[in-house]
């Protein structure tokens, strides 16, 4: 049995692996990271990145749909799933060749094969043992399904979903959240019936009360059928489909069952608890500064307990690099990262929800700008609202925003809040005209007390 030495072994490739390790070889250690599947992990390969090509070909699908409203005469002749998924696969394998050009730059000794933790400094993989100073697990989490509901025929997970090689005429999606319903807004403007069963009061439960109701208006338009409050009771399939039942005595037909309940960490079978990590509801147990119960151990990404985010995951692997070389970077503060739901409309925020604020805090004003008065928002024909959450006489706590690409807006919202700002300090900031920005600069504007474009 050989013995490799490092100043840091990782145990997983993903967001917050290849983020540590890339961001240790620049101040100089050495690194081993170990992968056993691909390099960018789940977020690359079977999240994040083809998700996001679905629902661009999907605004496409809707552009040439809906282009009479613009003057321009175009017509959708259908879908060509092969090509957009050669087209979403194109953009992963670059995306790919990409970073295993830069673990080669940063001279990352690199491991392909499942590793399992033997003690504190020492991962195994396929019979050669990679000690490290340090060493980091980051081995993601799964798609999680709910008892007695098993994977497999016309009951799938968001990775069977990704590449599907037809557009499913009806499809029944369990689980209103994120996952959920990107995928029912990429199908239904593929042409699909799309019902969505949510156990939850409302759809993007997570997210502020306002922007769920504002969600769900804008399903109900584009005719995305959703249950909310009712549980989930069972599923039966056949050669021709599967019918879903629900605690109400409902059933719904359908081609397909998407099962979109969440993600669980993926801890089991990598020789933790065995090596003595402390876990909880399979999640590692952390500090703030991401240590494990073992010295020189550290966990990252959505193995840790919180928001199950590809760039939570990265951002906490560039801060355990850091502090293992003494840098002491602040911790991270978790209201402050950045969520964002690529529906259509899109969904996102940062900070306190209203009803969060109203919890931790005496006094809380809010503004909720409409943006009908924004004349960027009008030109892309896009309802919605950025609505601000702030302590009375007190910083902005919380920023919440609906409607087209205002998940390009959610840069300068997280610099608001995290840089803990005044309505009175954004208000004096320019926003160029026409941009979407403006939305957020007139919302605070008017919690400075001196609204513009406000109607009523």
């Amino acid at each position: 049995m050989t013995d490799t030495s490092a100043d840091l072994v990782i145990l997983g490739g993903g967001s917050g692996g290849y983020a540590c390790a890339f961001r240790a070889a620049e101040l100089g250690l050495s690194v081993t990271l170990i992968e056993k599947d691909k390099l960018g992990g789940t977020c690359l390969h079977r999240g994040c990145i083809p998700t996001k090509a679905l629902l661009h070909a999907a605004e496409i699908a809707d552009s040439a749909r809906e282009s009479e409203q613009f003057g321009v005469k175009a017509s959708l002749e259908g879908i060509d799933i092969d090509g957009v998924n050669s087209y979403k696969d194109g953009i992963v394998t670059k995306l790919h060749k990409g970073l295993q050009g830069l673990a080669k730059a940063h001279k990352i000794n690199y491991v392909e094969g499942a590793g399992t933790l033997v003690d504190a400094n020492t991962v195994e993989v396929d019979g050669t043992r990679y000690t490290g100073t340090n060493v980091v697990l980051a081995t993601g989490s799964y798609s999680k399904t709910l008892p007695g509901l098993e994977f497999g025929g016309r009951i799938i997970a968001s990775e069977q979903a990704l590449n599907l090689d037809y557009v499913p005429e009806k499809v029944v999606v369990l689980g209103g959240g994120v996952i959920g319903v990107e995928f029912a807004s990429v199908w239904r403007s593929f042409g699909a019936e799309v019902n969505i069963v949510e156990a939850l009061p409302h759809l993007v439960p997570n997210e502020d009360e306002y922007c769920s109701k504002q969600l769900e208006r804008a399903f109900r338009k584009r005719g995305i059928k959703f249950s909310t409050g009712v549980k989930f009771t069972g599923a039966e399939q056949n050669e021709s489909g599967v019918t879903v039942s629900l605690e109400n005595g409902e059933t719904i037909d359908a081609d397909l069952l998407l099962v979109a309940v969440g993600r669980g960490p993926n801890t089991a079978g990598h020789g933790y608890e065995e090596a003595g990590v402390s876990l909880e509801r399979g999640f590692v147990r952390t500090d703030e500064r991401l240590r494990t119960n073992l010295p020189g151990v550290y966990a990252v990404g959505d193995i840790v307990p919180g928001l199950q985010l590809a760039h939570r995951g990265f951002q906490q692997g560039v801060f355990i690099a850091e502090d293992i070389a003494g840098l002491n970077p602040p911790v991270i503060d978790e209201a402050g990262i950045p969520r964002v739901t690529y529906s259509h409309p899109e969904v996102a925020s940062v900070g306190l929800t209203e009803s969060a604020a109203r919890e931790q805090y005496d006094k809380v004003e809010t503004f909720t700008y409409d943006l009908a008065g924004n004349g960027k928002s009008q030109i892309l024909k896009t309802a919605g609202a950025a609505k601000i959450v702030r302590a009375a006489d007190g910083p902005v706590l919380g920023l919440h925003l609906i409607g087209d690409r205002v998940g390009e807006l959610i840069s300068e919202a997280q610099l608001i809040y995290n840089w803990e700002a005044l309505p009175e300090d954004v208000a004096p900031l320019v926003h160029a005209h026409p941009t979407q920005s403006e939305a957020l600069g007139e919302a605070h504007l008017a919690l400075a007390g001196k609204p513009l474009h406000v109607h009523g």
